[in-house]
């Protein structure tokens, strides 16, 4: 039976862990050649071997996309190792926590140079491969990028001009085939979101615990329910549906209007 991906080369930024490292096997798993990138070399081994224990293909890369010279790297390692490149997946991101007052102009640079530049520059890029090849570009945004919590500001700033970005360059590159799409996820469980709250004075069960109005279904998104949508978006039966900005959230986040409860 012919797999979904087969024959297609896939960049994941961020895919050492969490919602990156779904989509990476996701789409190994349906025959795409990976290519895994994070910060480190032990976690990208154990995905890219975990990879290859279930039958599939990947190799990684080591960078910090803060660098503006690593995104030129990064698909340059893509095309030396797999000739071509058919998905990129604009998954890595700076989540910080920042208001006003905290807000410096170091921490700014650098949210906004890891969450909303190196999507550009990675896309700058690979735009020839991804023309020749008719291929696919997904970011990975949030709900934030709506307005965010207050002491999201940077973060928020950031998320909402990715979501410019993505419309932009689905408009100025749909002539050519390539098909540009955007997720805006709301609360998805992954290993750092876990150790984050713990680490903000929340109690080790935490995620059982959840109000209905953070989780209406009774637990969070998980990071493999991402990457089940993320598939959708990216394979050539997806046809040349282009500039979807997709909110992945258990309610819709414009217009909401929880529930008054009272406990």
């Amino acid at each position: 039976m012919s797999r979904r991906l087969n024959g297609k080369v896939a960049l994941v930024t961020g895919s050492t862990t969490g919602i990156g490292e779904a989509i990476a096997k996701r789409f190994a798993s349906e025959g795409a050649r990976v290519m895994v990138h994070g910060l480190s070399k032990g976690e990208a081994e154990i995905v890219v071997g975990d990879i290859a224990d279930k039958g599939g293909e990947a190799d990684y890369i080591i960078g910090d996309l803060a660098d503006a010279n690593v995104c030129h790297e990064l698909i340059d390692a893509v095309l030396k190792r797999f000739q071509g490149l058919d998905i990129l997946v604009n998954n890595a991101a700076a989540i910080v926590r920042s208001d006003l007052d905290t807000t410096s102009s170091d921490l700014f640079d650098r949210t906004i140079a890891i969450n909303v530049r190196a999507p550009l520059l990675l896309i700058q890029a690979a735009q020839q491969s991804l023309k020749k090849n008719r291929g696919a570009v997904l970011n990975i945004g949030s709900v934030n990028g709506y307005c965010g919590e207050k002491n999201q500001l940077a973060y928020a700033i950031s998320k909402g001009a990715l979501l410019t970005l993505s419309r932009n360059l689905a408009d100025a590159l749909g002539p050519d085939g390539v098909r540009v799409n955007h997720f805006n996820l709301g609360w998805v469980l992954t290993r750092n979101e876990y150790a984050l709250k713990c680490s903000e004075g929340l109690p080790e069960d935490w995620p059982h615990k959840l109000p209905s109005s953070s989780a209406p279904s009774g637990r969070l998104i998980a990071p493999e329910e991402i990457a089940n949508f993320a598939l959708a978006f990216v394979e050539s039966e997806g046809g040349p549906i282009s500039g979807s900005v997709v909110d992945l959230e258990q309610y819709p986040m414009i217009g909401r209007n929880p529930p008054k409860e009272v406990h």
